[in-house]
């Protein structure tokens, strides 16, 4: 590779003026790096960037290295690396123009040389500055451009670990007005509250779909839910076969005590048992029919929930198993809840949805060594390029960031050795007409260790701080539902300031003060509060696009567990009318929210005597100085409502992310296109 060729070509050169210390000590250094890490290089790239910078003598001395070079490295092939040969050759040619032509190339070798086999470049700029060198400034920021346009993804994931490629479940949905007792298939599902099992005098059920059934495989649905004490509560399942009738098995699924003011979670919980079932029955086609009165204001809500928890209980998430068993299940009828085009759109709108929750999963789920801040980044990328007739991106490196003034975003991201990234991707409806301009900003810290203030001990879930991003996976996915669902006349930022929150000399510390871009300056007296930090800027830069209305999400207090516990996420807002369009949208998504106060006095805790604010008030009352902080950076002429979502995006009993937020956001940017 060009890099190493240039690495023994400058000793030679440099050896003119061993007279010079300091040049002394870099011939050795690069000697070192040539001696004892091989690799294998390309002659071709040697000689272009040799011919265009140096004097005939010269090049003929620099290529005889260049031989004995690749002799030496092809008995080595461990390594293959890619150089950009423009790059090289504009950073060598700014620096050999300077008053000290040999120092200054030595120091080019060796940035080449931290540019292919260094994570970061902070320690080759550290070793630059001893030169003290004022030509090494134009070249440090050119070079560290470089490095981080190269790829998102800028080395080798740790551990070597690749995902693999898990396909979306492809299961038909057929909404169907049939007799049951006449469906063919494998298994025949049939949902029941504790209600539906009562039975007359006659001892046989009360329930017309279950007495006819019944009645059909001679009692036996009877004698069966006595036997297994099937009371159809919530998560109950029983499963019988039944040979001789048109479908090969029977399930009875408990629907619990039915309430219509939870219809999307109840019926949600209904796919995911058939799914289940199916699992376990090995079923290719299913069938689902509801026993209870359904009215029709909530047959179209059922139909969809059912759908959409029947995909998200036959994915799994099998990335990272080297052996898995495969969902067989490719069709679902359901029956009894209405036919035609307004259910078959409706279903069609819970696919749609479900891709974006999957997604989100597997975003959250993704460990930190392989979902990087860049690879967040390509993921983003990913869908404006899929839906690139509405989606366009920006994703902005940390130089882009610093000319925008984010230094409360950067300072977090200072310690870390994956470079942050800011993305922004902006949905514009097909047509162009915009009534309505949205922004949704999530929290993007893909690892948390808590910086100087290292989350340690029993309870602090270190092992867990992956999903530190679930409030970007929410927004990436609800990105991706809207890519499909294309809504028209409503606009979406969907904003996400990406980076990792690690312990280093560069890192941020206790005491330091930060200026956020709005030129509020910030007191940090705790490291491991920085999502509200990343939050900041990426708030002022959502306000700066003329949005109207904007909701962040993030995993941001342990404080908002403790009120709300792991199932209930928190929400804060100074507006009554946006509370009542984010409440709407998640009842229709089956997530559950919690209005919590926000207690304007409570902000005393949160003032510095040296900067404008503290990043962390008190140990009491954590989630509502953490709202009333990001307030700060939200313009006055903007609705907003920050939702803490650190209890919901978790399902500790599974192990595993849930997709929260998704569902509600996509309803939440349906109802304002309507």
């Amino acid at each position: 590779m060009g890099n190493l060729l240039q690495f023994q070509s400058t000793t030679h050169r440099v050896n003119l003026c061993l007279e010079n210390f300091l040049c002394f000590k870099v011939t050795l250094l690069i000697y070192f790096a040539v001696t004892f890490i091989p690799c294998c290089v390309c002659l071709c790239t040697v000689t272009e960037v040799i011919s265009s910078l140096l004097n005939t003598r010269l090049q003929t001395d620099l290529l005889r290295w260049a031989h004995l070079a690749l002799l030496r490295s092809f008995g080595h092939l461990q390594i293959f690396l890619k150089i950009n040969v423009a790059g090289l050759k504009a950073v060598l040619q700014r620096l050999n123009t300077g008053p000290f032509p040999e120092m200054a190339v030595a120091t080019a070798a060796f940035l080449a040389f931290r540019l292919c086999f260094s994570p970061g470049l902070q320690p080759t700029i550290c070793f630059a500055r001893q030169f003290q060198n004022p030509l090494l400034l134009p070249s440090r920021r050119f070079c560290r451009r470089r490095y981080m346009a190269r790829s998102f993804t800028s080395r080798a994931t740790l551990g070597l670990t690749t995902p693999a490629t898990i396909d979306f479940p492809q299961v038909t949905f057929s909404a169907k007005e049939i007799d049951i007792v006449e469906w063919k298939g494998d298994v025949l599902a049939i949902a029941v509250s504790e209600k539906d099992l009562a039975k007359g005098t006659d001892s046989k059920f009360e329930n017309a779909i279950l007495r006819k059934l019944d009645d059909q495989v001679g009692g036996l649905l009877s004698e069966s839910s006595t036997e297994e004490d099937f009371k159809g509560k919530a998560g109950q399942s029983t499963i019988l076969r039944l040979p001789g009738l048109g479908f090969k098995r029977l399930s009875l699924v408990g629907l619990g005590s039915y309430s219509p003011s939870f219809v999307t979670a109840t019926y949600r919980g209904i796919g995911e048992a058939i799914a289940a079932t199916a699992k376990s029955a090995q079923a290719v086609n299913a069938a689902i029919v509801v026993a209870s009165e359904i009215s029709e204001d909530f047959r179209l809500h059922a139909a969809s929930a059912i759908a959409s928890g029947t995909l998200l209980g036959v994915y799994e998430d099998n990335r990272f198993k080297s052996e898995y068993k495969k969902t067989l299940l490719k069709s679902l009828d359901i029956i009894g809840l209405g036919s035609g085009p307004e259910i078959n759109t409706k279903l069609e709108h819970a696919i749609n949805i479900s891709s974006g929750v999957i997604f989100g999963r597997e975003l959250v789920n993704a460990p930190a060594n392989v979902l990087t801040p860049g690879a967040l980044a390509e993921e983003a990328s990913k869908i404006a390029s899929s839906y690139s007739d509405v989606f366009t991106a920006k994703i902005f490196d940390a130089e882009q960031c610093k000319e925008m003034k984010m230094g409360s975003y950067l300072a977090v991201a200072a310690a870390s050795s994956n470079p942050p990234h800011f993305i922004h991707l902006c949905y514009k409806p097909p047509g162009g007409n915009v009534k309505t301009k949205l922004a949704i900003v999530g929290k993007g810290l893909t690892f948390d260790s808590g910086g100087y203030n290292i989350k340690a001990g029993v309870g602090s879930s270190i092992e867990l701080m992956k999903f530190d991003m679930g409030g970007s996976a929410a927004t990436f996915g609800a990105a991706k539902a809207i890519g499909l669902i294309k809504p028209p006349g409503v606009e979406v930022h969907f904003i996400v300031a990406a980076c990792e929150n690690m312990i280093s000399g560069t890192g941020m510390r206790p005491g330091d003060i930060i200026t956020a871009s709005n030129g509020k300056t910030i007191e940090v007296n705790n490291t491991d509060a920085e999502g509200r930090l990343t939050l900041a800027d990426a708030l002022v830069y959502a306000c700066n696009q003329g949005i109207e209305k904007v909701v962040d999400l993030a995993t941001l207090t342990g404080a908002c567990i403790v009120a709300l516990g792991p199932s209930i996420a928190g929400f804060f807002t100074p507006s009554d009318d946006l509370a009542k369009e984010v409440v709407s949208a998640a009842d229709v998504a089956g997530e559950k929210l919690w209005r919590m106060p926000l207690e304007d006095s409570y902000w005393e805790s949160m003032k510095s005597s040296i900067a404008d604010m503290l990043n962390t008030g008190g140990r009491h009352g954590g989630a509502i100085t953490a709202a009333l902080f990001l307030k700060q950076f939200v313009d006055e002429k903007a609705q907003w409502l920050h939702i803490d979502m650190a209890g919901p995006v978790w399902n500790e009993k599974k192990r595993t992310s849930t997709g929260f937020g998704v569902s509600t956001l996509v309803e939440w940017v349906l109802k304002n296109s309507s």
